[in-house]
């Protein structure tokens, strides 16, 4: 008794020292010796375990072993745009908003960010004996579904409707959450919700997406593909729904054939948190919790989010499964666990010396900015009224969302003591001699109670009104997040709020003042009716903690817009298909063929690029070849600016249904006023890949349009100021 009260006090006095890790002392047991593989330490520490043991390693707040030395860790944290919800740490633009950018290099360095604050607050946690959730290094981001349809509340936490590009976007945020330390995983990233997950938020639990075989492999595996095959992602979630009529969690063709035999995953799979439950609770494919987790550890799961995974010893005693299938499951999820180093002596992985100096950094900050800078979209510039003058004599800052904190946010945030409103961004930016007026005006969502409008003639004797409207995370989210929406998270009314839109038309005609909209979201706002009510539109998503001066600096010129659209705003609901139909059909830039109100990968600037000279290394190439495509890119305006130049590939001769066009690269150019560029591209062979109907992957002789341009190439692009694209055609031969 004696014996066992000292242990526990030795135990102890090492939480309160703040042992994250095992110290630099003797090694007791062989899984506590580095010099060991990885493989030697997992089978030397599954074989001390015992089942109860085991099955409590695999939740994701896994409990301390004290005989064995192990300190209580849990495998939730978020880390969506920035190390989120636990505490201070850099809030970057939510992911839409980061989809706009278009820029790889920039996603790449926010995950390095991302991944040194988080190992800075992980070392204070533990300090702190503070293992709860959200104070861990396994992160469950990015976000790579498609947001296939508007309606998503979720849509926001994506990177927005095309696959390669939120395949490029979220390898590149992965390879800088992880690091490329030899031996030690930096962070472990997670890629999620696998698979043909978008909504609606009220059936995700329940749900089964039947999308054409064609779509699942051209639309909704690409870039789960891409993470797994190029950016090593060390994690993969399973969503709550199912797939082809199995739970996503309980589909061995998704976890073992498609995802680690096919595509090669060596990582570990997490269920979304209590998807387990939906097996018994909604699903029908168990009959209760024992029986649901043999189902998921036997179609390929190794960490359950959540607490179901406590029937395991159950399940093996009943004889759903063996123990030997819960070892083999656990010794996949435990090998991320040394790779993190988290076994090891405290400094041995090098990124434990990160310390807190990183956390929301002045280099931190800037980086949010230039996010934030690179995000917004300018969607209209009437007669060029943008940007203003610096010192005009009198101003009007008026909205619901002028100075909230609120909409700099989005959902699963970090939180910040230095952020930035659009009130302020813009009060900092005008002349000091500058009258500026505030006054919200209207509420979000409802009318106002008291039906006086000073703000609303006030405004109209200013010489410029800057009007901050939208929607926010009120109104969409994830389940049971958005306290507005009426249908779970999602919007089925995809319209400026009707309270909003009127009193927009109140002040149109009340006077003649030039009025910029600023229009906030995670999702497009398909009101067409604002080009005539505002001059000029920006769409400014969630921001981030520096989206106020962001927002203020394009205004006002000292930032010249660049942000794209990385999804296609319909002119309404009424031109998209029912919100359950997971078939591609009608949907996004590649197969909707009615004409938007704004097209995917659009945005203006306040100077003109022209494309000309396009050329074709070969006009005919044999299988295997790839294309160079060159384009001289020409800045026609007076000030400098950044254009997003945008590839995209038309099938002319498929056997199979093809996409209108679809992007297969992209490239921010820089270019000075009057400067030319020659910008290169190459069209590989695998960019040619034909999807067929049932599934299979080919390459057919024929003929394939290349374009080249700010854009989608569509005509309704051009018609709102897009430059004139490139094109060319070459062939295939048999």
């Amino acid at each position: 008794m004696i014996r066992r009260s000292f242990k526990t006090l030795v135990f102890f006095i090492a939480l309160a020292a703040g042992i994250g890790q095992i110290e630099a002392q003797q090694v007791k047991f062989p899984f506590q010796d580095p010099s060991k593989t990885i493989d030697e330490r997992v089978a030397d520490l599954i074989s001390r375990l015992t089942l109860e043991e085991k099955a409590g390693q695999m939740l994701n707040a896994a409990p301390g072993i004290e005989r064995l030395g192990i300190l209580p860790y849990d495998w939730w944290s978020e880390s969506l745009h920035g190390v989120a919800r636990t505490g201070k740490a850099t809030v970057f633009p939510q992911n839409i908003g980061l989809g706009a950018t278009f820029d790889e290099d920039l996603m790449y360095r926010i995950g390095v960010a991302t991944s040194d604050e988080a190992w800075a607050k992980f070392n204070v946690a533990q300090k702190l004996n503070n293992y709860s959730r959200y104070s861990g290094i396994t992160f469950y981001a990015p976000n790579v579904n498609i947001f296939r349809d508007p309606r998503w509340g979720r849509g926001q936490e994506t990177f927005g409707e095309d696959p390669y590009l939120t395949g490029r976007l979220g390898t590149q945020f992965v390879k800088g959450m992880q690091g490329d330390d030899p031996k030690y995983l930096k962070t472990a990233a997670c890629a999620k919700h696998y698979v043909v997950h978008s909504g609606p938020e009220a059936l995700r639990h329940s749900y089964n997406a039947e999308p054409p075989t064609k779509d699942f492999f051209e639309t909704y595996t690409p870039a789960f593909k891409m993470l797994v095959t190029e950016g090593k992602v060390e994690s993969v979630m399973c969503a709550y729904n199912r797939t082809f009529g199995k739970a996503c969690c309980g589909s061995s063709y998704l976890l073992n054939d498609l995802l680690r035999n096919q595509w090669g995953f060596k990582g570990y799979v997490t269920t979304d948190c209590w998807a387990v439950h939906n097996f018994y609770k909604f699903h029908g494919v168990s009959a209760d919790q024992a029986e649901a987790c043999a189902l998921a550890i036997k179609s390929g799961v190794n960490l359950n989010c959540g607490d179901e995974f406590a029937k395991v010893p159950e399940a093996v005693k009943r004889g759903l499964i063996t123990e030997k299938e819960v070892d083999a499951a656990l010794a996949v999820l435990l090998r991320t666990r040394f790779k993190l180093g988290l076994f090891d002596p405290v400094n041995n992985n090098p990124y434990s010396k990160i310390g807190t100096e990183v956390i929301a950094s002045e280099k931190h900050r800037q980086l949010a900015y230039e996010a934030a800078a690179k995000s917004v979209v300018l969607l209209q510039n009437k007669n060029n009224i943008l940007p203003l003058k610096k010192d005009m004599k009198t101003l009007y800052v008026i909205g619901p969302y002028a100075a909230s904190q609120d909409i700099l946010l989005g959902n699963y945030n970090g939180v910040n003591d230095q952020l930035t409103t659009i009130l302020e961004g813009v009060v900092g930016k005008v002349s000091l001699g500058t009258s500026v007026g505030y006054r919200a005006g209207i509420l979000p969502g409802a009318l106002n109670q008291n039906p006086a409008d000073w703000a609303g003639s006030e405004a109209m004797e200013a010489d410029y009104i800057v009007a901050v409207f939208g929607i926010s995370g009120a109104y969409e989210g994830e389940e049971g997040e958005a306290i507005l929406s009426g249908t779970s998270g999602d919007r089925l009314d995809l319209g400026l709020p009707q309270n909003q839109l009127d009193y927009l038309r109140t002040l149109r005609k009340r006077g003649s003042k030039p009025i910029i909209l600023v229009l906030t979201g995670g999702s497009p706002i398909c009101t067409p009716e604002l080009a005539d009510l505002a001059d000029a539109i920006l769409f400014a998503w969630y921001p981030g903690q520096e989206g106020g001066k962001a927002v203020a600096d394009i205004i006002f010129g000292d930032v010249n817009p660049s942000g794209r659209l990385p999804i296609t705003f319909p002119k309404s609901v009424y031109q998209l298909p029912a919100f359950q139909d997971y078939s591609m059909a009608g949907r996004t830039y590649k197969y909707m063929k009615e004409e938007p109100l704004y097209p995917f990968g659009f945005g203006l600037s306040y100077t003109n690029f022209s494309y000309s000279g396009i050329k074709l290394n070969k006009a005919q190439i044999a299988k295997g070849d790839s294309v160079e495509v060159s384009v001289t890119i020409t800045n026609n305006g007076k000030v400098a600016g950044e254009e997003v130049t945008q590839l995209y590939l038309t099938d002319l001769q498929a056997s199979a249904g093809t996409p209108v066009y679809a992007l297969k690269k992209f490239a921010r150019v820089k270019l000075a006023s009057g400067e030319s560029k020659l910008v290169k591209f190459m069209v590989t062979p695998e960019m040619m890949n034909l999807v067929k109907d049932d599934g299979s992957i080919v390459i057919e002789p024929g003929d394939f349009k290349v374009w080249v341009a700010g854009s989608s190439p569509s005509d309704r692009a051009k018609s709102l100021g897009a430059s004139e694209p490139q094109s060319a055609v070459f062939k295939l031969k048999k």
